[in-house]
């Protein structure tokens, strides 16, 4: 069976998700692959790598550009900026939480951080290098860096897959737990307000946790089709078909229009909303799931409870320290 076959048998799985299962409180820890265990030093380095517009062609891009970590770990653009004022055709996901991702990218092409990690920087839309082995020269070239690279993991250690494991590391870290919705679940029962906690019955009674399960909101079937009914108002409107999803990567036909199920968590802080982020407000994302993919009509205080617990999906940020950066010294890159 193809990775790609094995993920959308899994979304089959989803619809038999019990309610219960749901109700996860986030961890305050991610796992870490065996050959990329987390260390401090590895965290740092990746902390320095992941806000170093150096990587990119320009030296005007980072990861941070579009994933932000002082805000909600994306840019709040329906279509994020890269190098010459390039934009592509999909809203960056935030990268809060994305440890918990069983796959990375809208269309689930990398199959973790280290590889998500590796592809930005050398897309010609995003950042703009040529090559990995142009990447290497210039941080090789940078004392600093030389450095920070052996400290991580010894010797001579500047390579495309030690600073994608120390991106990925750093990235582990971006965990955001006890929101509202977690001490409430943890028996806390004056944390969520009564609409609160009328929204969560109000997504378990639609069927949303069929695909919106798990401690991170984004299900055990890692795809979904979208959308599921058809609407042309809604088509016109937002162009969710333009872009054929999963179909980009495996190039199969039964593919078209599958995505990756986003994660719910700190979704009041990552608008616009869907991959294109066509959709600017977070009611109307709740009013267009519900017809497109349950196809129910909400009225207005089914979407404003549904609204008001989503919102107490916001965790708690661990606080963000700017890294110094190696200099580069005696020259620039351009």
């Amino acid at each position: 069976m193809t990775k790609f076959n094995f993920l959308l048998t899994a979304v089959a799985l989803a619809s038999s998700v019990s309610v219960a299962s749901a109700w996860d409180v986030l961890p305050s820890e991610a796992p870490a692959p065996a050959d990329n265990p987390t260390t401090p030093a590895k965290v740092e380095l990746g902390k320095m790598l992941y806000h170093d517009p150096r990587l990119s062609s320009t030296g005007t891009v980072s990861c941070s550009s579009c994933h932000n970590t002082m805000l909600g770990g994306e840019d709040n653009r329906p279509n994020s900026m890269g190098v010459n004022g390039q934009t592509g055709g999909r809203s960056a996901p935030t990268v809060w939480n994305s440890a918990f991702n069983t796959v990375q990218f809208w269309d689930g092409r990398a199959e973790s951080l280290e590889a998500q990690a590796a592809g930005p920087v050398t897309n010609p839309i995003e950042m703009g290098m040529k090559s990995w082995d142009e990447v290497v020269a210039r941080l090789n070239s940078i004392e600093g860096y030389q450095k920070a690279f052996a400290d991580a993991f010894g010797g001579n250690a500047i390579s495309k897959d030690t600073a994608t494991k120390a991106i990925a590391a750093y990235e582990r870290t971006l965990i955001t737990p006890n929101s509202p919705y977690d001490k409430y679940t943890s028996g806390e029962q004056l944390a969520m307000t009564d609409q609160q906690v009328r929204g969560m019955n109000k997504v378990a009674e639609l069927g949303c946790t069929g695909c919106h399960s798990g401690p991170a909101f984004n299900g055990p079937g890692l795809f979904q089709l979208f959308p599921v009914h058809s609407n042309g108002m809604y088509q016109a409107r937002y162009h969710f078909n333009k872009d054929l999803g999963l179909a980009e990567v495996s190039k199969k036909a039964g593919d078209e229009h599958r995505f990756k199920v986003p994660t719910l968590r700190n979704i009041a802080l990552t608008a616009p909303y869907f991959h294109n982020g066509a959709v600017k407000t977070l009611d109307e994302a709740v009013k267009i799931m519900a017809k497109l993919q349950l196809d129910k009509e909400l009225s207005k205080e089914e979407i404003a409870d549904i609204v008001a617990f989503l919102n107490a999906l916001t965790g708690e940020f661990p606080e963000q320290t700017m890294p110094h950066l190696p200099a580069t010294a005696g020259g620039t890159f351009n």
